[in-house]
C-alpha cells in the first residue's frame, strides 16, 4: 500500500481526498500546517507528497525546498488555488513534480498520482519471496504457493513496513505510526503479537528483536 502525506489546512478538502484516496487503495496522513509535515516526514517514509502553497508556518513552497535541500526526493504535487505563472515557476524550481489547480479534478488527480509513481519506481506489482512466499502490492495480499493467507490487515501493515526496510532495523515508533492512527491507541503487547505473526509467516529468523531499539529485519 502507498503512503501519501497531503499538506494542506482546508480541514473539509482534506478530509474529502483523504477518503477518496482511501477509497483508490492509498493509506493517508494529514498534516494541517508545515511543522506537522516536517514531524510526519521525519517519523515515516512515503511515497508521495500532496502540498498546498498557503499553510501555516513556512509556505509549502519553502517546505518543499528545504526537503530537497535535505535529500528528501520523495515525488510531490501541488494542489493549489493560485494561478500565477510565479507560484508554477517557483514550485518546480523548489522541486515539485507536478502542480494540480484547484477545484482539483479527481480522476485527474488518481491518474497524475498514479503516473508519478511509476515513474518513480514505486509503482510495483508482485514480490517473490523465499519458501514459496509472493507479494501482490496492488491487492496487498501475501501468497503461499499462490493461496492467498488472508493475513489480517494489521500484520500486512507490518509486513510492508518490514519490506521497506529489509536488513534494516525498525523501531517502535515506526510500527506505532505504520499500524495506528493518531487516535488510536496501541499496546507493547499488540506490538509482540504482531510481530509473531508475521514471524510465524516468514519465519522466526526473519525478525531479530534488538532489546531497547527494535526489530532487525533479515528477510
Amino acid at each position: 500500500m502507498f503512503k501519501i502525506l497531503i499538506l494542506e489546512d482546508d480541514l473539509l478538502f482534506a478530509q474529502s481526498l483523504e477518503d477518496c484516496l482511501e477509497d483508490e487503495g492509498y493509506e493517508i496522513h494529514l498534516a494541517k500546517d508545515s511543522e506537522t509535515m516536517i514531524e510526519l516526514s521525519y517519523l515515516n517514509n512515503y511515497d508521495l507528497y500532496l502540498l498546498d502553497v498557503n499553510v501555516p508556518g513556512i509556505s509549502g513552497l519553502e517546505l518543499l525546498k528545504d526537503l530537497r535541500a535535505a535529500g528528501d526526493n520523495t515525488p510531490s504535487i501541488f494542489l493549489t488555488s493560485y494561478k500565477d505563472k510565479e507560484t508554477l515557476k517557483n514550485a518546480f524550481i523548489n522541486g515539485a513534480d507536478d502542480f494540480l489547480r484547484k477545484p482539483v479534478d479527481l480522476e485527474e488527480l488518481f491518474l497524475r498520482i498514479s503516473s508519478l509513481l511509476k515513474r518513480s519506481g514505486k509503482q510495483i506489482e508482485s514480490i517473490l519471496l523465499e519458501n514459496g512466499l509472493s507479494y501482490d502490492a496492488q491487492k496487498n495480499r501475501l501468497f503461499l504457493n499462490e493461496k492467498d493467507l488472508n493475513v489480517p490487515i494489521k500484520v500486512m501493515y507490518l509486513f510492508e513496513l518490514c519490506l521497506e526496510n529489509r536488513n534494516s532495523i525498525i523501531t517502535k515508533e515506526m510500527i506505532v505510526s505504520k499500524l495506528w492512527t493518531l487516535n488510536e491507541d496501541y499496546s507493547e503487547g499488540s506490538i509482540r503479537v504482531y510481530i509473531n505473526n508475521l514471524k510465524k509467516i516468514l519465519g522466526k529468523e526473519s525478525i531479530v528483536n534488538i532489546k531497547g531499539i527494535g526489530y532487525k529485519i533479515e528477510f
